[in-house]
């Protein structure tokens, strides 16, 4: 039941704006579908599917209620398809952050230590929630509804909009630059664990540049409930680049960060 209501309340709008050229729920599904396809192909097509990691780097700031906070930090990520990342902050590589599967591990001079609990949820959620994710693993899934929503504007930008919704009720909504066709949002409601009320999160894409056949959004930038919480700038990208069989145990990073 409660997937037929949230169903049946995005279908309301799509419906309302195809009345009159008299498209169909499967005519819109299919329209969904092309468009994220298309995303794919302007995203590096099949090479991008290949990927085996991604590597960045740039600076990351901090905002609390959409101001900023003064924090800076330069930053550089490894990341794999099957969820694996690590993230080392300033330029001293002296504060690494592990994600692999479920766990949250970081790396100081004072050790190895769990991440706070609200963080590595808060990663969780966005990793799940990630384009990679929705195209990887919803896409592909025959019980994922998609349903396009029409032509919007995100940042000046004109944008053809998607969401799906997968078996368990999730949602992800994807706005796609209409001309290029490269992703310019990225949004998912989710209930707060604590309070139980609705949270939205969203991610805006924008200054791409193509390295190794892969555009690559340099700028990104987080909001959490319209409110933003970070936003990030590359300096550097690369892909398929050489990892070390160590890249993300825990145990090694903390052996290597200087006491």
């Amino acid at each position: 039941m409660k997937r037929l209501l949230i169903l049946l309340a995005l279908l309301a709008g799509v419906l309302s704006a195809h009345a009159q050229a008299g498209s169909s729920p499967d005519a819109n599904q299919q329209k969904a579908r092309a468009l994220l396809n298309t995303m794919v192909e302007a995203m590096g097509g099949q090479r991008w599917l290949s990927l085996q990691n991604s590597y960045y780097q740039g600076r990351v700031s901090g905002f609390y209620q959409g101001k900023p906070t003064g924090a800076i930090e330069d930053f550089f990520q490894w990341r794999t398809p099957d969820g694996k990342e690590r993230v080392e902050y300033s330029k001293k590589h002296d504060d690494v952050v592990i994600f692999s599967g479920d766990q949250c591990m970081e790396a100081t001079y004072q050790g190895k230590k769990p991440l706070p609990k609200d963080i590595c949820e808060d990663y969780l959620r966005r990793r799940e929630h990630s384009i990679d994710v929705a195209v990887r693993v919803w896409l592909k899934d025959p019980n994922t509804i998609l349903i396009y929503e029409g032509q919007t504007l995100s940042e000046r930008h004109l944008t053809d909009q998607v969401t799906l919704i997968s078996p368990s009720n999730e949602s992800i909504t994807i706005q796609m630059d209409s001309e290029t066709h490269l992703p310019r949002s990225r949004t998912f409601p989710y209930r707060d664990p604590v309070y139980h009320d609705k949270n939205e999160e969203r991610e805006e894409y924008d200054d791409y540049h193509t390295y190794d056949g892969i555009p690559t959004a340099f700028s990104i930038t987080r909001f959490k409930n319209g409110d933003m919480t970070s936003q990030r700038f590359l300096y550097k990208a690369g892909y398929n680049v050489p990892l070390p069989p160590d890249a993300f145990n825990i145990d090694a990073a903390a052996a290597k960060v200087k006491k």
